[in-house]
């Protein structure tokens, strides 16, 4: 995205779900056999280009690449992008999120070794081979403030602008709670402090009052301010989860302050695949695109599917004239 990306205003949408939901299913006998979902994305050479999660029931997440010249029907890559060969990441790559600035591309995903969640970062020029920068944070805990019981490191979500704010690079991260970064190479990145959180589970009885979660990368709207897409969720009281996506908005003068922030879900649950599945009644968006004119949001549904959700340039959320 970039300040050239017309129709960008908070908040963004409405968006619909496509008829043809779910756009993509597991499939084979192997590394996406069992689920597809949370994928990133981003328009390369005239297409839109998905980098989602994928595993068989093992659980051991990778990375698989689809593309698409409508952005509604796609054609995957044979064998996965990114797959687990570090410690760190024994256990899965996954939940990628993608910038492009100046023909490369940034990913960050979670490393995961069935104790702890670690925000790591790769590069690439042709989203096929990645080169790999290891964990951001390696001493963070986004549950703070509320982390009781999960384990330190635990980072998830790293969404980065694509555009820079005074010379730096800007990534919101963090599920639990919300939290940015600095960087000056979109290498290294520098943390805001543990104790200041951005964003904080919305109040009792709310659409995300157990966690909120980075979602995709963030938009410049038309007059210049900063608009996430994220995800959040409830705990229900047999221990069952539902997440659904919000937005929020922040001035790039004062990024650690929300200077606005939707109410209510703009996408939530609605179908069979979004109501059932490997965590049922999810849906989880990481990908946001703007392509043919169209907003393309991307989305995973119960930790299963693969959907979008889509929103014409300049439609109107309300029905008034």
């Amino acid at each position: 995205m970039s300040r050239d990306t017309p129709h960008v205003q908070f908040p963004l949408g409405p968006f619909t779900p496509y008829d043809g939901n779910p756009i993509l299913r597991p499939q084979g006998d192997g590394w996406e056999s069992a689920s597809v979902y949370n994928p990133a994305a981003v328009v390369r050479d005239g297409q839109v280009a998905l980098l989602y999660r994928a595993h068989a029931d093992d659980v051991v997440s990778h990375v698989g690449l689809a593309t698409s010249d409508d952005g509604l029907h796609f054609q995957r890559r044979p064998e996965p992008v990114l797959s687990p060969t570090e410690p760190y990441e024994r256990f899965g790559c996954e939940d990628p999120r993608v910038t492009e600035v100046d023909g490369t591309y940034y990913l960050t995903y979670s490393g995961w070794d069935r104790t702890h969640a670690r925000l790591c970062l790769a590069t690439s020029t042709d989203l096929v081979t990645w080169e790999r920068h290891g964990p951001l944070f390696p001493d963070f805990n986004t549950f703070e403030p509320r982390a009781e019981g999960v384990p330190t490191p635990w980072s998830k979500a790293g969404a980065i602008l694509g555009t820079p704010v005074d010379g730096r690079w800007l990534m919101y991260f963090g599920e639990g709670s919300i939290y940015h970064a600095w960087s000056e190479d979109l290498l290294h990145w520098t943390p805001c402090p543990n104790d200041e959180p951005v964003m904080v589970p919305t109040a009792p009885g709310t659409f995300g009052d157990f966690l909120v979660e980075v979602g995709p990368q963030p938009v410049v709207t038309d007059n210049g301010l900063v608009l996430l897409l994220h995800n959040a969720a409830v705990r229900n009281e047999d221990g069952s989860v539902r997440y659904t996506c919000g937005q929020l908005l922040v001035d790039p003068r004062r990024p650690a302050e929300v200077m606005a922030q939707m109410s209510y879900p703009w996408l939530e649950p609605s179908t069979y695949e979004d109501r059932n599945g490997l965590v049922s009644n999810v849906t989880f968006v990481e990908g946001l695109v703007y392509f043919q004119d169209t907003w393309f949001a991307y989305y995973g549904q119960s930790d299963s599917t693969l959907a979008v959700a889509t929103c014409r340039a300049g439609e109107r959320w309300s029905g008034l004239r």
